[in-house]
């Protein structure tokens, strides 16, 4: 397994920009696909982003394609999310999530997970 660790969450005005991080460990990164995921209170965790292990293939949900761009460098072991034109409805925790032998957009596609990093959006 690998560990993962997410930063970059905050307070943000709508129509602002993040970037979040997820710092991995333990195993070669790039041998995992990762995603990205978010749970708002009182919801199920929610699919955001994924991208391969190769950095070729890229998805993203509706509700924040062309918004979102999802990221990695595997030199640095890292992943990245970049959220532009944030609505409060983007409010949430947000998961980085990675799988060696699985891509996909659900949660059952990943094996590894962060403890997550706050994202709340004001109106």
């Amino acid at each position: 397994q690998v560990q993962l660790v997410e930063s970059g969450g905050g307070l943000v005005q709508a129509g602002g920009s993040l970037r979040l991080s997820c710092a991995a460990s333990g195993r070669t990164f790039s041998s995992y696909a990762m995603g990205w995921f978010r749970q708002a209170p009182g919801k199920e965790r929610e699919f955001v982003a994924t991208i391969s292990w190769r950095v070729d293939r890229t998805y993203y949900a509706d509700s924040v394609k062309g918004r979102a761009t999802i990221s990695r460098d595997n030199a640095k072991n890292t992943g990245y999310l970049q959220m532009n034109s944030l609505k409060p409805e983007d409010t949430a925790v947000y998961y980085c999530a990675a799988d060696s032998t699985r891509w996909g957009t659900s949660t059952a596609d990943f094996g590894s997970w962060g403890q997550g990093t706050q994202v709340t959006v004001s109106s």
